[in-house]
């Protein structure tokens, strides 16, 4: 089971490169040199189970997460190109997928967030993030948050499977996201929605997540 992490979130021009670099050496390097250290005792004995926990944001990118949801996505794009090779040798791989946690995980994110340095960037988008959108994450944390306890039964079920699913999304509110995408392959559905959620309709969306 691959569950390092580390969480970034704001505007993209108060985040360094070294910050950037250092979140995508735990969140996407960390499980390839996992895999690399595992996977060939596995093709040797031709069985074994890699359950790696991805994210939501591996499947649609949420606005002020950019480098962690790259993060999320080099995972997703590194296990999909990986399991039909696996699958030769007997080796399942699994994405568990969760949305919000409540954790130190996800509060120490944001409390650092509150704290950090908006000069670098305008003051409209410094507003956005922290007059909405840190505002609207806490909403969603409260209406939408699983336990940690929740992930672990997820993640077990997916391991003790018959036969181990490739992709598990732990919390069925953020399978219509997920579905935005499949629907329209131009992306126009799902950027419009998001747009309109985020900028247009913010007081259905509070009212909704109540």
């Amino acid at each position: 089971v691959s569950n390092a992490g580390v969480g970034m979130a704001g505007p993209l021009e108060c985040q360094s490169l070294e910050a950037m670099q250092s979140l995508m050496d735990t969140n996407f390097f960390g499980l390839v040199r996992l895999v690399k250290e595992v996977l060939p005792d596995m093709k040797r004995r031709r069985g074994g189970h890699i359950v790696v926990i991805s994210s939501v944001m591996g499947l649609q990118g949420i606005v002020f997460n950019d480098i962690y949801a790259a993060s999320k996505f080099a995972v997703e794009g590194f296990c999909e190109s990986l399991v039909v090779q696996a699958l030769r040798f007997n080796v399942a791989i699994s994405l568990v997928e969760p949305g919000p946690v409540m954790t130190e995980f996800e509060a120490k994110v944001y409390e650092e967030a509150e704290r950090a340095d908006y000069s670098r960037t305008d003051p409209e988008t410094a507003d956005i993030f922290t007059n909405l959108y840190l505002r609207k994450s806490k909403d969603i944390f409260a209406s939408l948050g699983q336990t940690p306890e929740d992930i672990a039964e997820h993640t077990l079920r997916v391991i003790e499977a018959a036969r181990p699913p490739f992709r598990h999304q732990t919390n069925v509110a953020y399978t219509p996201m997920a579905a935005l995408k499949h629907a329209d392959p131009s992306g126009a559905l799902m950027t419009d929605a998001f747009y309109k959620l985020v900028f247009k309709y913010d007081a259905v969306l509070r009212l909704s997540l109540r």
